[in-house]
C-alpha cells in the first residue's frame, strides 16, 4: 500500500501496527486488515468527491455506501477454496483409477461435487449486495479508527448520530440562509426515517431555507402543526415504499407528496448498485401489492430483501432533487404563487400560451 503521509510504497512487513516502516507516522487504515479493503488515501479521495471539496456536507452513511458500492457488486464467494477442492478432489480420482481404491473415489468425488457448488453458487451471485461492512460496523470500526488516529472524521464529513431537532441551525457553513420567499405560512414538513440524509439536508441549510421540519416519523406529525403539505423521503426497499402508505393514512387532512427515492429510477439499471437485507414480511409486501403500482418484477425484487438506500444517491444530486420537490410543494401550498403561475409569472417566454 502507498503511505498517506510520505506516498511510498510499503509492503506488509514495512508498516506494522499501522505504523510507517519509511516515515513513523501512523495511519487508520489497512487495506489487508479490514472487510472493505480501505486505505486512507481512498477514504480521502472519495470524501472529497462527495463533498466536492468540502463545499456540501457529507454524513457516516453517506460515505459508507460510496465505499462499500464496489463490494456490493462481487459476490461472497471466495474461488479459492473451490481450486484447493478441484486440485485435491482430482488426485483422489486419479489414484482411485489408477490403484482401484473405491475410498478415494467417494472422497475425490464428494470434493469435486463441493467444488462445483462454490462455481455454481458464484456464477448464481450468493451475497451479493450484502455489504462486507455494515453501516453500523462502519462507524464502529474503520471510522472509529480513523478518529482515533487524526482526532475527527474524515475531511467534510460531519456527525450524524442525532437527528436534527426541529429549528436546530444548520451544522455545516456560516449563517442560516434566508427563507425563501415563497414558503407557505403554515411551513412544509419532510418525513425522512434515515438519520444520515435527515443530517445531511439540515446541514445543508435545506430546512431553514424553506421554513422545513424535518421528522423521522409519520407519528412525529401530531408533534408538527399546520395544514401544510407532507413530503416522504424514503429509500427504494419495500418498507421505504410502505412509507408513504403509513403517511396517508397517519394525515389524511392534508397534502402528502412521494418524493422519492422512486423504485422506477433505480429498479434494472446498471448504473444503479441495489443493497439486499432481510426479507420483508407479508404484512409489508401485501398493501405494495394491493397498490397496483409496481409491476410483478419489481415485487418479486422487493420480497426478497432488495433495494437502493438514500445514502446512496450523489449528496449533490440528492441536494437538487429534494429542494426542487419543496420547491414545487410550497408552490402548490401558496395561493399567491399559484395565481401567478397561472399568468405566466414563473413560466419562460412563450410557455404561457
Amino acid at each position: 500500500m502507498i503511505c498517506p503521509h510520505c506516498e511510498k510504497s510499503l509492503l506488509r512487513k514495512e508498516r506494522p501496527g499501522n505504523v510507517c516502516g519509511k516515515c513513523g507516522r501512523g495511519y487508520a487504515l489497512d487495506p489487508k486488515t479490514n472487510p472493505l479493503r480501505l486505505n486512507d488515501l481512498r477514504v480521502r479521495r472519495i470524501a472529497a468527491g462527495l463533498t466536492q471539496d468540502s463545499e456540501l456536507p457529507c454524513t457516516p452513511g453517506q460515505l459508507w455506501y460510496a465505499l462499500a458500492r464496489k463490494s456490493l457488486r462481487d459476490t461472497q464467494v471466495e474461488m479459492g477454496c473451490a481450486v484447493v477442492l478441484t486440485v485435491f478432489g482430482g488426485v483422489a480420482v486419479f489414484i482411485a483409477l489408477g490403484a482401484e481404491v473405491v475410498a478415494f473415489g467417494v472422497v475425490g468425488g464428494l470434493l469435486l461435487l463441493t467444488a462445483l457448488g462454490f462455481v455454481a453458487a458464484r456464477v448464481l451471485g450468493f451475497g451479493r449486495g450484502r455489504p462486507r461492512l455494515g453501516r453500523t460496523a462502519f462507524r464502529t470500526g474503520p471510522l472509529q479508527e480513523w478518529q482515533r488516529v487524526y482526532g475527527s472524521l474524515p475531511p467534510g464529513v460531519i456527525d450524524d448520530s442525532r437527528y436534527p431537532a426541529p429549528g436546530a441551525h444548520p451544522a455545516h457553513g456560516g449563517a442560516d440562509p434566508a427563507p425563501s420567499p415563497g414558503a407557505p405560512a403554515d411551513g412544509l414538513v419532510l418525513v425522512c426515517p434515515d438519520r444520515s440524509v435527515a443530517v445531511f439536508l439540515d446541514a445543508a441549510g435545506l430546512p431553514a431555507r424553506y421554513g422545513l421540519t424535518l421528522v423521522a416519523d409519520p407519528a412525529a406529525l401530531l408533534a408538527a402543526p399546520g395544514a401544510g403539505p407532507v413530503l416522504v423521503l424514503h429509500d427504494a426497499d419495500a418498507r421505504g415504499l410502505l412509507l408513504v402508505q403509513r403517511v396517508r393514512t397517519a394525515q389524511p387532512a392534508r397534502r402528502v407528496v412521494d418524493v422519492g427515492l422512486p423504485l422506477g429510477a433505480v429498479h434494472g439499471h446498471a448504473r444503479a448498485v441495489p443493497v439486499r437485507g432481510e426479507s420483508p414480511g407479508p404484512s409489508v409486501m401485501a398493501p405494495l401489492r394491493n397498490s397496483g403500482e409496481f409491476s410483478r418484477d419489481q415485487l418479486k425484487w422487493l420480497a426478497k430483501g432488495w433495494g437502493f438506500p438514500l445514502v446512496g444517491v450523489p449528496p449533490a444530486k440528492l441536494l437538487a432533487v429534494v429542494s426542487r420537490a419543496v420547491e414545487r410543494a410550497g408552490a402548490a401550498a401558496d395561493p399567491q404563487r399559484r395565481r401567478a403561475a397561472s399568468v405566466g409569472f414563473l413560466t419562460w417566454p412563450g410557455e404561457s400560451g
